[in-house]
């Protein structure tokens, strides 16, 4: 049986106490602000509010993990004591902004801890765990597939001393925001180096550089996820100092496999709560509808279907805590697999989770009335996030076969 730390039991009852005050309370006024705002991108004054009240409590940076505590008064918690601090948060879709826990900058504050110099710190990270700024991770381009990150094509060559980028991106979350001050960029420096894996950097390119262009927002299944968005990204000549890069030219391929593990699991411990929230919502609702004379909740389809969900949210948490165990007792190189499972099997769980909630909620459960379809697409888009399902069940089945074979 599970145990969390005493630390981590009594962050979650103080980050529940602040989501019944002060996150649910206000989650119409958080919609009214995005559909009422001129610009869908901008900051809400209302998150700002909000973020200011949970650092005056110290719901703040909780995923830092111990060997990365000197950056943070609040965190220090191994992945497996988070895991229940992130499916709270996940509860709402935008309240991990709040306690300065949302992707895309969780992971890129990370790699700014693990790889960053001392000078890229003081000007990215600080400001980042500060909540004043936010980031984007920029890989993904949409002439080639990314799931194979050896394939990107952005150009990365050094001119005296500058680094001159060229090239597309494209679903780059936070890139709209009008907060997001940096992008890490991903690209090839070394194509002709004969390692596949030695091709690629990573330089840091400000918001604002010249030849750096947004294109335009993406959309997944409909939703813009405003105000952070998705992005498509154009570099044409843009030009950064040489001193930009991270880690070192011809380790790009390196930062990305060491940025990604923490990651996913946010991922999953996020979608956990999202499904949690449509169960309980879902059963309230069908002790108060009809059909056919009787209640829902008296239907034996309806009854099997909360037992399934019931099941799948279960099964989705031990293996995502069983995940985050071993990653804190071994790291997150020698937990991939059990990472990999959870990447795969949580988000097409949580998604069919969804679905089900969806359906016994009517017409009304594919509108914008309950969370339940933006939930949705958030599952669906984790099972393309951070590599494709297929990726992760290639390298799992490797392991396997290698491992047992």
């Amino acid at each position: 049986m599970y145990t969390f730390s005493e630390k981590s039991i009594a962050f979650q009852e103080q980050l529940a106490q602040f989501m019944e005050r002060e996150i649910y309370p206000n989650e119409y006024a958080y919609e009214q602000q995005l559909s009422q705002a001129s610009d869908r991108f901008a900051a809400l004054p209302l998150m700002d509010e909000l973020k200011k009240k949970a650092k005056a409590e110290g719901l703040w940076n909780l995923f830092v993990p111990p060997s990365h505590g000197e950056y943070t008064d609040f965190g220090g918690l191994s992945n497996f004591d988070y895991a229940p601090l992130a499916e709270l948060m996940g509860r709402v879709s935008w309240s991990p902004e709040v306690f300065n826990c949302n992707a895309p900058d969780t992971g890129n504050m990370e790699v700014f801890m693990k790889y960053g110099n001392e000078a890229q710190k003081a000007r990215w990270l600080t400001p980042l765990l500060e909540g004043d700024i936010r980031s984007s991770y920029a890989m993904t381009e949409p002439q080639v597939a990314s799931s194979d990150a050896t394939n990107v094509e952005l150009e990365i060559l050094r001119e005296g001393d500058e680094w001159v980028l060229n090239g597309r991106k494209w679903f780059i979350t936070g890139a709209m925001y009008e907060k997001t001050q940096i992008f890490i960029v991903m690209g090839k420096s070394d194509p002709n180096n004969a390692s596949r894996h030695l091709q690629q950097s990573q330089v840091l390119v400000p918001k604002g550089t010249p030849g750096l262009s947004i294109i335009r927002p993406l959309t997944t299944l409909g939703y813009d996820d405003a105000p952070h968005g998705h992005a498509e990204l154009r570099f044409e000549n843009c030009r950064v100092p040489v001193e930009n890069i991270l880690l070192g030219e011809g380790r790009g391929f390196e930062i990305a496999q060491g940025r990604l593990g923490p990651g996913r699991m946010h991922h999953c411990m996020r979608l956990i709560g999202s499904a949690q929230r449509a169960l309980e919502i879902t059963c309230k609702r069908v002790t108060h509808r009809e059909t056919f004379g009787r209640k829902l909740s008296e239907h034996q389809s309806v009854l099997e279907d909360l037992s399934d969900c019931f099941i799948d949210i279960e099964q989705s948490r031990l293996l995502v805590l069983k995940a985050c165990h071993k990653m804190d007792e071994v790291g997150a190189r020698e937990a991939r697999d059990l990472i990999a499972a959870a990447k795969i099997s949580v988000p097409r769980t949580i998604q069919n989770v969804l679905d089900k909630c969806m359906q016994m909620h009517g017409a009304g459960g594919l509108t914008g009335d309950t969370f339940l379809a933006e939930a949705f697409n958030y599952a669906r888009w984790c099972r393309q996030a951070d590599g494709p399902d297929q990726v992760h069940q290639m390298a799992l089945g490797k392991q396997l076969v290698k491992a047992m074979g």
